[in-house]
């Protein structure tokens, strides 16, 4: 029964529904597009690919695990110094905006599943969402693990949203896409647990730029 509970819970966190705002950014996709960087859905999927190598698998997961075990131990020192810190790997003002966006969104849906929750604790999850995650993860009794893998999902379902709309290709070649690079984010995950801490940070110049440049241009369906 409390599995079952588990696995359905993890299920809502990975949902498209969750109201968080995902498929509200493109994280520079957009201007990535407009400037002719990305034509085909290859092409998209080689972008998303060095996107998950170079900055998912660097920053999101390694800071997320630490948060995690930050939230096992009821550490909020430790918690405060990884939200720092994964804000400060948020290169453009929109990525921290992003950031601190889907951090207050998910924030709402923590005071209202966990009223009891610290409220020490509501200031770090309102500027990342990532935090908020990780602890609800430990309180609900969801593996580190598995939320991974949620986390993974929604971050390329995200993406491929945002790529059928901008790039475009159709819904047959985006679930094509999901099924790639889910396959690739399975066989690849075990090394954001590997990642020490002088290990930790982006290489992804051209996702900064692309980033910046959106903040400006003039014609946009995403946020910025």
């Amino acid at each position: 029964m409390e599995h079952n509970r588990q696995q359905l819970r993890l299920m809502q966190l990975s949902s498209s529904s969750l109201p968080v705002g995902s498929f509200t950014w493109s994280q520079g996709l957009e201007w990535v597009v407009e400037a002719g960087w990305i034509t085909t859905a290859a092409e998209f999927k080689c972008w998303q690919l060095q996107q998950m190598e170079q900055s998912f698998f660097c920053v999101d997961l390694p800071l997320f695990i630490r948060l995690y075990r930050a939230c096992e131990l009821n550490d909020l020192t430790a918690a405060k110094r990884w939200t720092g810190w994964l804000l400060a790997c948020r290169e453009t003002r929109e990525l921290r905006e992003e950031e601190r966006n889907r951090g207050a969104a998910f924030t709402r849906l923590i005071k209202s599943w966990e009223p009891d929750c610290p409220h020490d604790w509501w200031p770090l999850f309102s500027q990342s969402q990532l935090c908020g995650m990780a602890w609800l993860g430990v309180r609900w009794e969801i593996d580190a693990h598995a939320l991974a893998l949620s986390l993974g999902y929604s971050w390329i379902e995200s993406a491929v949203m945002a790529g059928v709309k901008l790039v475009p290709f159709g819904q047959q070649a985006a679930q094509q896409l999901i099924i790639e690079l889910s396959d690739h984010f399975a066989e690849r995950l075990g090394q954001a647990w590997l990642r020490g801490d002088d290990e930790l940070g982006a290489a992804t110049p051209l996702s900064a730029i692309a980033s910046a440049r959106h903040e400006t241009q003039y014609s946009r369906l995403f946020r910025s």
